[in-house]
């Protein structure tokens, strides 16, 4: 038998258990497998069966580890999202009546659960499916799932999502430290908060802040992306010093400034690689399994080993390029241009997963400003290293 059919045959099974029994035999599952199942459940059907799974028996480990650091940069809490309950009513009430208060409410559309209090405190939800099989006498404490899961409007978003991604309400209840009801939270809004975040993490890499939108009016834009701007071209000048240092070098060795935006580029390219994957690290929280002092070696050997390869095409290229013009000791210049790429691809790895670390240490935004520091330390270091070791070794 097939792991489909044998998910197929235990939905099957499983509509037609008790909720109790139901989460008893999926606690015995995989986190997949009971992800599967409860997705080819009847929505209802699956909440109620999900209501008697223990937090603890929803997520796996990695799984949660992994929910937690995807999310660590939400804001916010439930009280920021908590919107009005449009169906309430007292535990007394019978099935006929929760009826006719549908059928005469006019935002009926906006209902999904009623919610059953008890002197204003939330002491049940009431699924529509469990509703309308019910007897019309019946009072929906005789049909409602008891103590239900809610969220307190303190809750952090990115803890509400977490539980969102195990146990797939489309809404949840908020209530008080007293178990009062105070609003209700819908699922998609968690998501497209989260989905908001992680979408201006790509913006914030090159100085646009995360309270920019679209709609954002144009002054407004202007004062939250400048002075970023500003703060790259005082890193560019500062790039732009180092290069004047050696102006004499460059006046006698010509050839030397061909060479300036290979290196720049090169050793640029190899610090976004290491930035790159220094945040995908803390975003997936990888560094708890893989310490600091470990990705830094795995960089510089990275370095080294790139720093040799894009080198020595490069020295072919400088040796043939300084002959062709008739520059004087074209194999020194070779051995200039590897040295330094090799130096400058080693720095930029280190400078790559340094920058957004040390960013965090200090309580900024690691995507915020990375990429803005990681340019000029790369050029400063690529260009500073050819020139230096060209004076040296040249002149």
């Amino acid at each position: 038998m097939d792991h489909a059919q044998r998910t197929r045959e235990l939905i099957q099974q499983l509509e037609h258990a008790s909720p109790a029994e139901a989460a008893e035999r999926l606690g015995q599952l995989s986190v997949e497998e009971r992800g599967a199942v409860l997705r080819g459940l009847p929505s209802e059907t699956a909440i109620r069966i999900a209501a008697q799974l223990p937090d603890t028996a929803t997520r796996g480990t990695d799984h949660r580890l992994h929910n937690e650091s995807v999310i660590s940069s939400v804001t916010g809490t439930v009280r920021d999202l908590m919107t009005p309950t449009s169906g309430i009513m007292d535990a007394q009430r019978t099935v006929a009546e929760a009826v006719a208060f549908l059928v005469q409410n006019s935002e009926v559309s906006e209902i999904t659960y009623i919610y059953v209090v008890d002197h204003h405190k939330l002491v049940g939800v009431v699924v529509m499916r469990d509703l309308i099989l019910a007897r019309p006498g019946q009072q929906l404490a005789e049909i409602m799932v008891r103590q239900p899961f809610a969220f307190s409007p303190d809750t952090e978003i990115g803890e509400a999502v977490q539980a969102a991604l195990t146990r797939h309400y489309p809404v949840y209840p908020v209530v008080d430290a007293h178990n009062h009801l105070l609003g209700v939270v819908r699922g998609w809004m968690l998501f497209e908060r989260v989905a908001a975040e992680i979408s201006a993490q790509a913006g914030s890499q090159v100085g646009l802040t995360r309270e920019e939108k679209l709609n954002t009016p144009i002054f407004e834009a202007f004062k939250l992306r400048h002075p970023w701007l500003q703060v790259n071209l005082l890193t560019a000048f500062m790039a732009a010093f180092v290069v004047s240092m050696f102006e004499d070098t460059i006046t006698r060795v010509v050839v030397l400034a061909a060479f300036l935006p290979v290196l720049a580029g090169q050793s640029g390219n190899t610090g976004c690689q290491a930035l790159a994957i220094t945040l995908r690290g803390m975003t997936l929280g990888q560094f708890k399994s893989f310490p600091l002092s470990r990705l830094l070696r795995k960089e510089i050997l990275l370095g080294v080993l790139n720093g040799i390869g894009a080198g020595l095409v490069a020295a072919v290229a400088m040796w043939a390029y300084a002959t062709y013009t008739g520059a004087a000791q074209p194999i020194m210049l070779g051995a200039v241009i590897l040295l330094a790429m090799v130096f400058a691809c080693v720095g930029s790895g280190i400078f790559g997963v340094m920058v957004p670390v040390t960013l965090r240490r200090f309580g900024a935004d690691p995507a915020m400003a990375s990429s803005i520091f990681l340019t000029t330390f790369t050029d400063i270091l690529g260009m500073g290293l050819m020139l230096l070791l060209a004076t040296s070794l040249l002149l």
